[in-house]
């Protein structure tokens, strides 16, 4: 008979179920303990990609699919190409990453992995019982990766907005990519009151990953996705002939909203359903490569079965820019152009990853319009 009770029990292997499976999986601390992983697919396709700024070598470069060592960014009346050294923008396929771990995963004899839907969570004052449309499990501590908007409901302190989109992998029947310029951002598309831009990441010469990416309240239907790429590829790319070769479609949130309020005593919300996403780009694979050794030490010195909290400076300045975009979404593509006229991307990736001093934060926000952020602070303020 199967065996139905763990220590742990990790919900979801995606990124952050995984990256904490093969954590506690590799530390000896643990070896003693029974971790069990649940997700309802079998990760055996490929139904994302990862995208991230990193410098040097780095811990995933071993399952990286592409990384580009220039960027454009172009707007309605600008346009420039950045060397963005000793930066690189790396891409991690998700067939890769899953393939990488649970073959990890598989040789920790502590560890199983079940693919099994969770239907529902109960707590009692001694353990948690997980359901599954076939077994109910118990333990002792939940990691719940799993993530639905109902989570971020509050008093409506904080505004919540979605990074959605949908992305085409096509191939062109010429050449029409320089494979080491990724364009990160295009807002030369129509903005429709929104914050809208494409995203190009050239794979080879003639074939290239092609993104449509809002920020902004409510999502699209997916066929007004579908028809900005097909007129990108075509207005923007000069491209008649292409056929696709993947799809993939995602959405994550964009708010300061603190979602250690869903922790209870037995249950942690980890990765995107624990607010592992940064506020305000929606990145989500690094922030949880750095919070993962965070928590298993937490684990390990038996502090509090709590979250792991950002800078509380940078949270405020994700804060402001969130309350900006969601009173005037239609701005955003005037602050990211102010940005790239005036600032380097390397200062604008070590803003994002929280690792700017004081001076270099202020230099950056004198970067951005002022008026919007100095009208935000003060709402804030009062």
């Amino acid at each position: 008979m199967a065996n139905l009770d763990y220590d742990y029990i990790i919900i979801g292997a995606g990124a952050a179920g995984l990256m904490l499976a093969d954590a506690m999986g590799k530390d000896t601390y643990f070896s003693d303990m029974s971790i069990l992983l649940l997700d309802k697919n079998s990760k055996n396709s490929n139904d994302r990609t990862w995208c991230f700024w990193e410098k040097g070598k780095g811990t995933f470069d071993d399952i990286l699919f592409k990384k580009w060592n220039h960027i454009t960014f172009k707007s309605q009346n600008f346009s420039k190409n950045y060397d963005i050294g000793p930066y690189s923008y790396k891409m991690v396929r998700g067939i890769d990453f899953y393939s990488n771990y649970l073959k990890r995963i598989k040789d920790y004899a502590n560890i199983t992995f079940l693919q099994e839907g969770v239907k529902d969570i109960k707590e009692n004052p001694e353990r948690v019982l997980v359901s599954t449309p076939t077994n109910t499990y118990t333990c002792q501590k939940v990691f719940d990766s799993r993530f639905e908007y109902g989570l971020t409901n509050s008093s409506g302190k904080y505004p919540v907005l979605q990074q959605h989109f949908v992305g085409w992998v096509i191939k062109t029947k010429t050449p029409i990519f320089d494979v080491d310029q990724a364009t990160y951002m295009d807002f030369s598309v129509p903005q429709r009151e929104n914050t809208r831009f494409m995203y190009v990441l050239p794979l080879e010469e003639n074939v290239a990953l092609v993104e449509y990416t809002l920020f902004s309240e409510n999502v699209l239907p997916k066929k007004e996705y579908e028809a900005a790429i097909q007129d990108y590829i075509k207005e923007q790319l000069n491209c008649e002939g292409f056929e696709i070769l993947e799809k993939e479609q995602g959405n994550i949130p964009m708010t300061c909203f603190d979602f250690s309020e869903n922790n209870t005593e037995r249950v942690l919300h980890i990765g995107t359903g624990g607010g592992w996403a940064k506020p305000s780009t929606g990145y989500t694979f690094m922030s949880t490569s750095k919070k993962i050794p965070q928590l298993v030490n937490n684990l390990k010195s038996e502090k509090d079965f709590k979250p792991i909290k950002s800078k509380k400076r940078f949270w405020f300045y994700d804060l402001l820019f969130l309350d900006v975009l969601h009173s005037n979404n239609a701005i955003g593509h005037q602050i990211f152009t102010s940005l790239f006229q005036s600032r380097r991307p390397q200062l604008i990736f070590k803003f994002l990853d929280e690792e700017t001093n004081l001076w270099e934060e202020i230099y950056y926000i004198l970067g951005c319009p002022k008026m919007p952020f100095l009208r935000a602070f003060f709402r804030r303020l009062l």
